[in-house]
């Protein structure tokens, strides 16, 4: 076989293996219940500018050295508290 051929086929074994691998570890992550801001919006089906309006708003925001993370709970609560 083709040394190129062979080397491109591993490099896609690889990268599919990596892959699968990333996606794993992030609905691990999202399973949890936090999820970072940019998440936290994909979540609440908003724009990312959107969703810091709700943080004015009152959106709870959990932040660790920097390390922001918000739960899933609210902002279901959130949402729920400015429905009607």
């Amino acid at each position: 076989m083709n040394d190129k051929l062979m080397d491109t086929n591993i490099e896609e074994v690889v990268m599919k293996a990596v892959q699968k691998a990333l996606l794993a570890t992030q609905h691990q992550f999202m399973d949890s219940g936090w999820l970072s801001l940019k998440d936290g919006a994909r979540y609440a089906g908003v724009a990312y500018n959107t969703f810091n309006k709700f943080r004015a708003m009152g959106l709870q925001v959990c932040e660790i050295e920097g390390i922001k993370r918000v739960s899933r709970k609210e902002i279901d609560r959130f949402l729920e508290e400015h429905s009607f």
